[in-house]
């Protein structure tokens, strides 16, 4: 039994070794175009971040706008027996 797994790890060792033989050896350089569409891809990306610069206002993180808010809530104001010991409706 140990003599058939040794022989099917050999094969697979060999595979993978024709395997990456294969592929480095059909893999090329980028063709022309493909570099061209690269640097169209940045350049698209360039004038996007130039063109917005300064269109957009700039926020400041550390500020809140609701940090000096009234409080408007109603069902604070609308019970007129908050501060009663007893409950009168029970």
């Amino acid at each position: 039994m140990n003599r058939k797994l040794l022989i099917a790890f050999v094969i697979a060792i060999v595979l993978l070794a024709a395997g990456y033989w294969y592929w480095t050896s059909t893999r090329t350089a980028p063709t022309p175009e493909e570099v061209n569409i690269s640097a169209v891809g940045d350049a698209v990306k360039a004038i996007t971040d130039s063109a917005t610069q300064g269109v957009l206002p700039s926020l400041d993180i550390q500020t809140n706008p609701l940090d000096s808010v009234p409080d408007i809530n109603p069902v604070t104001k609308t019970n007129p027996y908050s501060g009663v010991k007893t409950n009168p409706f029970r």
